[in-house]
């Protein structure tokens, strides 16, 4: 049995804490009973001894599972993590979303999609990222009394992502230190209307409009400026065919979506003009939580 969770991205320029999607690229996890205990990590952190001495996926997966059984026991645990850390990516968000299945999994213990995302809000506050590991797609979130709602609109074939992941990270809660305390009326509308633009473009596919949808008066240029390269990285990406052009969650990675038959050649322009970043060209994941 492995666990099969995606990557996300967040936000999607000025949905803040409430827009998100799942991408093609995965960490899977393998839990099996065993005498003694024991974590193997291959792939993104397997040279951080932090996460072997003190690894959140086996704090939230034994709390999981002796709340569910009532038992404490040892098992080996198996991750392979293709999302890269700290990167905007949803990392933490496929853990907890990981560690809470493989709980349900190895117990045998039915379980819907919705009650995984339920159970992950408690380790994860903002739902732009835990809903699409979950459910996959395109997700509109919020909370309402300490409960996630969302609506789902599956992501067709002819757009596909190019992401741009810088060799700096950013840290979610530093580049929260930036944002503003208060904002406008002016820049509260403007985002309001961008946001509920880029749910109904997704609905319509009228991807046409996501340049000018994806726009942010609230938090992207502030955090960019904490990585001012980006900048020229979201100018280059619109230069070459990109539909929109948004920092992934809080960076640093930066997401670009495009029509399918310009993917190569924008991941091959981004390449060449940012040699030491790695670029991706990926699907979109439309299904969240597999099990293989």
């Amino acid at each position: 049995m492995i666990v099969r969770i995606p990557a996300t991205s967040a936000n999607l320029g000025p949905g803040f804490d409430s827009l998100g999607l799942a991408l093609c690229l995965y960490n899977d996890f393998i839990v099996k009973p065993s005498i003694l205990q024991s974590i193997k990590i291959k792939g993104e952190g397997e040279k951080i001894p932090k996460l072997i001495k003190d690894n959140n996926f086996i704090k939230i997966f034994k709390e999981i599972y002796t709340s569910l059984s009532g038992e404490e026991s040892n098992f080996s645990f198996y991750l392979k993590n293709n999302i890269p850390i700290s990167r905007g990516l949803g990392s933490s968000s496929a853990v907890i979303v990981g560690a809470i299945v493989c709980a349900y999994e190895i117990l045998k213990i039915p379980y819907t999609k919705d009650v995984i995302l339920q159970k992950a809000l408690k380790y994860e506050k903002h739902p732009d990222n835990i809903t699409p590991a979950c459910i996959g797609g395109f997700n509109t979130t919020m909370i309402k009394n300490n409960r996630v709602f969302y609506t789902k609109t599956k992501i067709p074939p002819d757009i596909k992502a190019v992401i741009v992941i810088p060799n700096k990270p950013i840290s979610t809660k530093y580049s929260r230190k930036t944002l503003p305390k208060q904002i406008s009326l002016n820049d509260a509308i403007f985002n309001i209307s961008r946001s509920s633009m880029i749910s109904s473009i997704f609905a319509q596919k009228k991807w046409n409009l996501l340049k000018f949808a994806s726009e942010d008066k609230i938090h992207q240029d502030k955090r960019m400026s904490l990585l001012p390269i980006l900048f020229n990285v979201k100018k280059e990406a619109i230069k070459n065919g990109a539909l929109m052009s948004v920092l992934s969650g809080s960076g640093s990675t930066f997401l670009n979506i495009c029509y399918k038959n310009d993917a190569s050649k924008l991941a091959l322009a981004l390449s060449k003009k940012f040699y030491d970043f790695r670029v991706l060209e990926l699907d979109f994941d439309n299904n969240g939580i597999s099990i293989l």
